[in-house]
């Protein structure tokens, strides 16, 4: 059986926001018990991750590594019609996931202990998001 859902996330600008619970709220809708949950955004300068969710310290630190890796501001950019965080937010989506697949396991997302899934908004203004979700498996 195949089910489908819109998820939407309200950004507060740059950063990584946790939306694991949305994600588990969707699958245990379904009925599905084993199966797969595909995501998918629907943005170019926003993306998906799979990070720890424990210490939110790790959070800040790969935003720190990204600052450092895509600057935002950058001379080499020549598209910057939105401003400077424009071009390097498209570079943070490409570098990173635009789509994940997770397991149900038992009905449940099939996640690690210390595993969360976060939207990673790349731009400095509030955004809202849309992530689509197709879960397909048996009940």
């Amino acid at each position: 059986m195949w089910h489908q859902k819109s998820l939407v996330i309200e950004t507060e600008g740059r950063g990584l926001y946790e939306i694991s619970h949305l994600v588990s709220q969707s699958v245990v809708e379904t009925g599905v018990k084993t199966g797969v949950c595909h995501l998918f955004i629907r943005h170019t300068s926003a993306s998906l991750i799979i990070s720890e969710n424990a210490d939110p310290v790790v959070l800040d630190d790969l935003e720190a590594y990204f600052n450092r890796l895509v600057p935002d501001g950058d001379s080499l950019y020549r598209h910057t019609l939105e401003g400077a965080d424009d071009m390097p937010a498209h570079v943070r989506s490409v570098m990173t996931q635009t789509s994940l697949t997770l397991p149900v396991v038992d009905g449940r997302l099939g996640l690690g202990v210390w595993q969360g899934v976060y939207l990673w908004e790349h731009r400095f203004n509030p955004h809202r998001r849309t992530c689509v979700a197709t879960i397909e498996g048996e009940s």
